[in-house]
């Protein structure tokens, strides 16, 4: 319980107020099974290969709302202290689209304790982006930013990471898209910001039947508020997953995930907004499946907790 304690009180010191920081990449409720999207150390950190995808409708019954598809798959290479994988996300929001490719590599030093390692990641790729500014209102006719169309315009990024991990607790921090690059040739803020993420998490034995896992990710970026998610899942009889997430100032959720076997997993979340847009959309829904392919004959030996 004293560790609880401590582990909690980690949580909350991520909420602390700082200053404020245009949000671009696309939130999930399930960001915790999401982890390669926004770190590259985490590739291979499963020791088997993984492949995982997220469908994300968010502001369902609102015109121009944002929807979400993230493909990820990684793996540790033969020699293990090498992962690599890649990050697929098809993200929509009114007339912006963008379609994101990348590779990812990570190097892990294991310690003494064969238990504790730390990872580095090297994130790059490319970001796809088409803007359909014909259907918009505009109030200038002659507004150079939204006179033509976007279609398919190339921005190349890298990105790094840390992660530092246990079988029980894990922590890292990412900026996945380091270069900030414009998309439209004329304005000077239509850029990709640059964003900067941590993550911690950890595992706690309730009883023999229960187990707790805390969660929380902090995201930055120019222009925008910091961003705060915490979540706590209980664990049955490593089953069934029974969970609630809060982002800070912005939703609430809840989320629902079945190990239908060692391998497969599969998950539903809903979360509803705090703010006026509420009033105007029937909540956000995500779907989750994860597989875990295991080549050797020994199989899952235990649960994978993160």
């Amino acid at each position: 319980m004293k560790n609880l304690i401590q582990f909690v009180g980690i949580l909350l010191l991520t909420g602390i107020s700082s200053p404020l920081f245009a949000q671009q990449d696309p939130h999930f409720t399930q960001y915790f099974d999401n982890t390669l999207f926004i770190n590259p150390a985490y590739a291979g950190s499963r020791g088997m290969l993984n492949v995982t995808g997220i469908h994300r409708e968010q502001w369902v019954g609102f015109e121009g709302r944002p929807s979400s598809t993230t493909l990820s798959v990684h793996s540790p290479l033969s020699y293990e202290s090498v992962g690599v994988g890649i990050t697929m996300v098809n993200d929509q929001a009114g007339p912006v689209k963008q379609t994101m490719f990348y590779g990812d590599f990570s190097y892990t030093i294991k310690f003494k304790n064969p238990v504790r390692k730390l990872s580095f990641g090297l994130k790059g790729g490319m970001n796809m982006i088409s803007v359909g500014t014909s259907g918009l209102a505009k109030t200038e006719d002659n507004d150079p930013k939204l006179l033509q169309n976007v279609s398919n315009h190339i921005n190349p990024n890298f990105g790094v990471g840390i992660y530092y991990h246990t079988p029980k607790f894990f922590i890292g921090a990412s900026t996945p898209k380091i270069i900030e690059k414009g998309y439209d040739g004329v304005s000077k803020t239509n850029l990709e910001k640059r964003h900067y993420y941590g993550i911690i998490g950890g595992i706690f034995t309730l009883s023999n039947t229960w187990k707790l896992r805390p969660t929380a990710q902090v995201k930055m970026t120019v222009g925008a508020p910091i961003s705060v998610d915490a979540s706590v899942a209980g664990i049955y009889k490593e089953k069934f997953w029974f969970g609630a997430m809060y982002r800070v100032n912005a939703a609430f959720g809840a989320f629902v995930q079945y190990q239908i076997s060692p391998q497969f997993k599969l998950g539903i979340a809903s979360d509803f907004g705090t703010q006026a847009i509420r009033n105007y959309n029937y909540g956000t829904f995500e779907l989750m499946a994860s597989y875990d392919f295991t080549f050797k004959k020994q199989g899952i030996r235990s649960p994978r907790y993160f």
